[in-house]
């Protein structure tokens, strides 16, 4: 069974996509601890980053790097929500799926060392 949502189309949708990603970024700042400390790492490296002497392909990845940490945190907060959602005993595939949540935001943060080194140390 198809959601009843899914048939909105045109403006209408894209208005409605834009308000539940604004609900979906205050829920995570709100009720997810690490969101809002990787909110407040961009809020200084993404300035720092245009600020840095740099090429724009180097200012390009350098800020990329950061929002994909974004971007991985809210996909494992889903991750999480959903799966605590379903259960909230401790199940063996239920610690498996929040591991690997958190393992890929560890990999999207050393992907910001990572890249800032190769940058700024060329």
């Amino acid at each position: 069974m198809e959601s009843p949502f899914k048939g909105k189309t045109g403006l209408k949708r894209i208005w409605n996509a834009f308000h539940y990603s604004m609900d979906g970024f205050r829920s995570a700042y709100k009720n997810e601890d690490a969101f809002r400390q990787e909110t407040w790492l961009a809020v200084v490296l993404i300035p720092t980053a245009l600020a840095l002497p740099v090429g724009m392909l180097g200012r390009a990845l350098m800020i990329a790097s950061v929002l994909l940490v974004l971007i991985v945190e809210l996909l494992n907060s889903a991750i999480e929500a959903a799966v605590d959602r379903i259960s909230l005993d401790q199940h063996k595939l239920a610690k498996r799926a929040k591991d690997i949540g958190s393992a890929a935001v560890f990999v999207a943060l050393f992907n910001v060392v990572a890249v800032w080194a190769c940058v700024l140390l060329a």
